[in-house]
């Protein structure tokens, strides 16, 4: 029969062990811990954001100064991305339901402008910057944020070699010759012909006094830094005024079997499509684009009308995608795209209408954006001011 002794004695070994079994249950969990990827290992990596031009999505029937892009036989490649079984569609979302920026908000500058910094700042003209045309900013943007924090940024500009200014801050168009930039015209890699068309007003970071020194470079310079791997964390790239919709040619052009007639929407509907095709496969094939990235096929404005009846096109390409095609029905403006990106980048602060704002998490699987949103600027300023930049408080979303 045991003695008191020994039960005592047993029992001290039996809690001893299950003391150790916890202690080394908890090593365990702090080692999984370590090794297990944290929730920013799946967040979205570089960001490539493909801006067009002057397109609807969809739009009553009534309005006919332009074709709709859903459904549309001149944009094969585009309603591909939107197809569910598609293989074009496999890591893609979609918006059906993406209104212009804010009633009002046109022509196409200030939209360029509200997606650099939530707001249009009152500018309504699609002019170059200057003094004179009262839109020269000089209030916090995205990109001059980006710059702050040291964030990599390339602003990737077709046909902006041919601007007589060096950073892109005059537009720049005509046929062959020589551009004001004293450089003889090639024929455009994407349609064959020798017209070129910068437009300044399509170039967001133009517009701000923190960021308008930034280089700018030719759209040719992308292909090299995708095969580099030396892309930005974030890259905005603007085709001319023919591949992003906005143009058609004075030449007819073939595309996909159809030629289209010179100086029709169908024909700028086209070049736009045949431009995507390319551009888009070739981003895809990086390892910048492998690792996470994003790819946003974003257009400017409404066309006819700034109800929800006119909804603008807007597809996401990622990895981290709920994909297939996946239709995002969620009321949305360009203001969801500014505050992605100021949390995706952790900018510290939200900029204008973005504060208010929902992002664009419904497009992705969970994690891809960070759980944290940014204080309005006046805040974080001022608790930058209080305890330094990095101590800046963040609310959560939900």
């Amino acid at each position: 029969m045991p003695t008191q002794s020994s039960r005592l004695s047993s029992t001290l070994v039996s809690k001893s062990i299950s003391a150790l079994r916890l202690s080394t249950a908890a090593v365990a969990l702090v080692g999984a811990a370590v090794i297990v990827p944290s929730a920013k290992a799946t967040q979205i990596g570089d960001v490539f954001i493909v801006a067009m031009e002057n397109h609807d999505l969809t739009q009553p029937s009534t309005y006919t100064a332009i074709q709709q892009l859903l459904g549309n036989s001149a944009a094969p490649y585009l309603n591909s991305l939107m197809t569910p079984g598609n293989p074009n569609a496999a890591q893609t979302s979609w918006a059906s339901n993406m209104l212009n920026a804010a009633p009002g908000v046109h022509p196409s500058e200030p939209n360029y402008i509200w997606e650099n910094a939530a707001s249009n700042f009152g500018v309504a003209t699609d002019a170059d910057p200057s003094a004179g045309a009262h839109n020269i900013i000089s209030s916090p943007s995205v990109t001059g944020l980006l710059s702050s924090k040291g964030i990599t940024w390339n602003n990737y500009q077709e046909d902006v070699q041919y601007s007589a200014s060096p950073t892109g801050l005059t537009s720049a168009s005509g046929t062959g010759g020589t551009a004001p930039s004293g450089l003889a015209v090639a024929s455009n890699p994407y349609y064959g012909t020798s017209q070129y068309n910068y437009a300044a007003k399509h170039n967001p970071a133009a517009f701000f006094t923190d960021s308008d020194t930034h280089p700018t470079l030719q759209l040719s310079q992308l292909a090299t830094d995708l095969t580099n791997n030396t892309v930005g964390k974030y890259n905005f790239i603007t085709p001319n005024q023919y591949n992003d919709m906005h143009s058609s040619l004075n030449t007819n052009f073939t595309y996909d079997g159809v030629t289209y007639t010179h100086n029709t929407d169908q024909e700028a509907v086209a070049l736009g499509d045949n431009f995507l095709s390319q551009i888009i496969p070739e981003i895809m094939a990086s390892q910048a684009y492998k690792d996470n990235g994003m790819i946003e096929i974003w257009f400017d404005e409404s066309e006819g009308g700034d109800t929800s009846a006119y909804t603008i096109p807007e597809i996401i390409i990622s990895p981290l995608a709920k994909g297939n095609g996946f239709d995002v029905t969620e009321a949305l403006t360009h203001s969801a795209d500014v505050l992605s990106i100021e949390e995706l980048f952790q900018l510290d602060a939200c900029l204008g209408a973005s504060c208010s704002s929902p992002d664009l998490s419904a497009f992705f699987a969970a994690g891809a954006l960070p759980d944290t949103v940014p204080e309005p600027a006046s805040l974080a300023l001022m608790g930058a001011g209080i305890a330094g930049v990095g101590a800046v408080r963040r609310r959560k979303r939900g």
